[in-house]
């Protein structure tokens, strides 16, 4: 057996002191490690990994392997995964999960014309380049580029599942900060009127009404509405229902008022009570993507209006009726009471009819020339 020979790191690394023997970042802050090490004949082989800590782990493998006197092929190179093939992992991804997915999909036929090659060769400067020229020939806001930064992410993130690459070169490209969406678009009274007289008008649409009653009445956003929700989460008894995974990854529990019992009830006659709660008249589950809703908006001339505001309809109705926002924010599940002050303006004559009620505890003493003043406090005994 041959003894094992322990290589010197780069001088780049071993400036720092810190990484291990044989374990070298080849292009400084690049974020793509290597490993040098001596096989069982002594011969010295060069490995490009991926992440640090997988390249650490790759080299305490290969010693052990030398010591042990096991004999590595001639080549360890392979043919490895192009990011294309990444790419069509992350379009059937999307096409699987994706409550919209015709948007991602363009992003990521975008990302794939300007990105090419092998995916472990990819760099995070190379994407971050690639973002800053897109960005400026599209026009992008910051929210834009998150979304195709998003996108190349999950090609890669995908690609590590499926043991096509190890290291996900997006990770270490930061993101842009993104001013948070002040839109809040809701029905009013007479446009809640001209959208259900438009649904009740066609059969078609008429048997989708429980959705826009369930909607309203609970805010659920779409995924967690025609996807999450199932009938081993609803408690009729306790009038409640369960999402267990929300967008933002947190439970949710939901009171629901009478409209929306209505509606439950009218899916369960849909159905045998057990998997998926929303259900059309013919008791199969749902498109996720609501067409009939675009068409049935459009037929009662009410514009800018889309799925989403119904969830925006529900907080700002519960907002109208003096609800504090800590209680919206419970409802709708936000982190961060900040995405639920955007509700905060709807109820300011309830805020006007509170501070009315702070009066001096004693009449004011002295006395004043302001005749207007004195007529303000004449009320209090």
């Amino acid at each position: 057996m041959v003894d094992t020979l322990f290589i010197t790191p780069p001088k780049a690394a071993r400036k720092k002191g810190r990484n291990p023997r044989g374990v070298y970042e080849k292009v400084p802050g690049s974020g793509v490690w290597w490993v040098r090490h001596c096989d069982a004949d002594g011969r010295l082989r060069r490995e490009r990994v991926g992440t640090k800590a997988a390249a650490i782990k790759l080299y305490n493998k290969r010693r052990s392997q030398a010591d042990a006197g096991v004999k590595l092929p001639e080549s360890l190179k392979h043919r490895g995964a192009t990011f294309a093939e990444l790419a069509d992992l992350a379009k059937e991804h999307i096409k699987d999960t994706y409550a919209r997915p015709s948007d991602d999909l363009q992003r990521l036929e975008l990302i794939k014309e300007r990105l090419s090659g092998r995916a472990d060769a990819i760099t995070p400067g190379q994407i971050k380049n690639l973002l800053t020229a897109l960005t400026k020939e599209k026009k992008w806001s910051a929210s834009s580029r998150n979304h195709h930064h998003n996108i190349i992410s999950l090609a890669f993130r995908l690609g590590i599942e499926q043991s096509k690459v190890t290291f996900n070169p997006a990770r270490a490209v930061k993101r842009e900060s993104e001013k948070p969406s002040r839109r809040v678009r809701f029905l009013t009274a007479e446009e809640e009127k001209q959208l259900r007289t438009a649904i009740r008008s066609k059969p078609e649409w008429a048997e989708h009404e429980p959705e826009l009653d369930l909607a309203m009445s609970t805010g659920l956003r779409r995924k967690s509405m025609y996807i999450d929700l199932i009938w081993e989460n609803v408690d009729e008894k306790g009038r409640t229902l369960t999402i267990p995974s929300t967008k933002n990854d947190d439970p949710i529990t939901v009171p629901l008022n009478q409209v929306a019992l209505r509606a439950l009830a009218i899916f369960k006659g849909r159905g045998e009570g057990t998997g998926r709660v929303v259900r059309n008249a013919g008791g199969q589950t749902l498109n996720v993507n609501a067409h009939w809703f675009v068409e049935a908006v459009r037929a009662a001339k009410i514009t800018n209006f889309h799925w989403h505001d119904v969830r925006h309809t529900y907080a700002s109705r519960l907002r109208q009726t003096g609800t504090p926002l800590g209680n919206i924010a419970e409802l709708l599940g936000h982190r961060q009471l900040e995405m639920t002050r955007r509700y905060a303006h709807l109820s300011i004559s309830n805020l006007h009819e509170a501070v009315a009620r702070i009066v001096p505890l004693e009449k004011p003493t002295g006395t004043t020339t302001d005749t207007r003043l004195s007529e303000e406090f004449a009320y209090i005994q």
